[in-house]
């Protein structure tokens, strides 16, 4: 096999059936492929209590800078119904131009397209004037616990540090040059708990019914938008995702009911301010008598979930403006540029280094028969290219 050409790598990719947390051979024929490269290579166990271990990679090639990284993830989602696939999902079968299997989008495909790139300037002899980093994850469409953001404290307490990122997530909606992303919306998850009082349907008077409150809490959550937007983001947006009262009964009102809801933010807000906003609209509206007329402020709790994901914005030029002119170069697409999607492994690299993404058509990610047109490859492994060259470029000029 050779390394230049990203359909073999990626074939030999998504053969590793590497479901998180399994790695199934995909860092090590990661590793066997960049080698030859020149790239020294480490593997990085994450650990935390309670979850599985989780198998990382780290390679360089150089020792100087400029320092670029491109990061990414060789973990996949399960494939779901196998029988439901038109090819085997780890086989990598080509048919009509179309090579198909999970993990060819989303993200081993991208994966292959920066490794063949790379192959092709070792190949022709170019001596770029810095270091090219490869971090490779195995825990991004998993929990997110033992995979980049563990990697890399462990490269910077070695030593390491970089001047830019490209994550190769699958960042196209519909053609190969649609859009680039420069940032992402940040992501907060609560949970509401309104407590009322149990009774009988028929004798409301003797009972609090805690949904009347949590109808009003969710209109107060729901009803007013959060903001209108900014240049790069669209608006805030809240989602009640779930609203249960674990009953069974139908002649009873319940002591309590929850409601789950996720926000995707932009950077109008941080994470506090906005818990102080959404608090502040849970007050208020514990007052709210319109269903409940007579009655004591609703009790209610709120539980934060999870971690917050922060917004992010990007505004390195030289770093998106080098990635756009690549895409044009090749595509003839002037790429937009946007802060659309749910959440990535950007959201842990911002915080070393400027980050943008840029990959695949992201149609089939996730879906029974995931599949990329072997042309978007070549095609991608020539926009990567490009970018290498101009990065690089533009880095020496300084």
């Amino acid at each position: 096999m050779t390394v230049t050409d990203p359909v073999r790598v990626l074939e030999t990719l998504v053969r590793c059936p590497s479901v998180t947390p399994e790695e199934a051979g995909a860092l090590s024929a990661l590793e066997a492929m960049v080698k030859p490269l020149g790239f020294s290579v480490e593997r990085m166990v994450g650990r935390e209590p309670g979850t599985p271990d989780v198998e990382n990679l780290y390679a360089r090639r150089g020792t100087d800078g400029p320092h670029l990284m491109f990061a990414g993830h060789t973990d996949v989602v399960p494939p779901g119904n196998e029988a439901s696939w038109r090819h085997p999902p780890f086989a990598a079968e080509i048919e009509d131009g179309l090579l198909f299997g999970r993990g060819t989008v989303d993200m081993k495909g991208g994966i292959a397209c920066f490794i063949a790139a790379v192959a092709r300037l070792v190949e022709k002899g170019h001596a770029l004037p810095g270091s090219i980093s490869l971090l490779i994850t195995g825990d991004e469409e998993g929990p997110g616990i033992n995979g980049t953001e563990k990697l890399l404290a462990w490269a910077k307490e070695r030593g390491e540090h970089w001047d830019a990122s490209l994550v190769g997530e699958p960042t196209n909606p519909d053609a190969l040059g649609d859009m680039i992303k420069v940032g992402r919306r940040g992501s907060l998850t609560g949970r509401l708990t309104v407590t009322g009082t149990q009774g009988h349907v028929a004798y409301p008077h003797l009972a609090d019914n805690p949904v009347r409150a949590m109808t009003a809490m969710l209109d107060a959550l729901m009803g007013k938008p959060l903001d209108d937007g900014t240049d790069l983001f669209p608006p805030s947006n809240l989602e009640v995702t779930s609203v249960d009262t674990g009953n069974t009964a139908t002649n009873v009102i319940p002591e309590s009911v929850t409601a789950t809801f996720n926000i995707r933010f932009n950077d109008t807000w941080s994470a506090q301010t906005l818990k102080a906003e959404l608090n502040a609209r849970l007050e208020r509206a514990a007052t709210d008598g319109t269903l409940r007329p007579g009655r004591d402020p609703a009790r209610f709790a709120i539980e934060w979930l999870g971690r917050a994901s922060p917004v992010f914005l990007t505004r390195d030029q030289r770093l998106s403006g080098s990635l756009a002119a690549a895409v044009e170069a090749v595509t003839g697409k002037v790429p937009a540029l946007s802060t659309t999607g749910g959440t990535s492994d950007a959201r842990f690299i911002k915080d070393y280094c400027p980050v943008v993404e840029f990959g695949l058509v992201g149609q089939t990610m996730h879906k029974v028969d995931e599949h990329v047109p072997v042309a978007d490859l070549e095609m991608l492994t020539e926009i990567y290219g490009h970018f290498i060259e101009r990065w690089f470029a533009l880095a020496d000029a300084r």
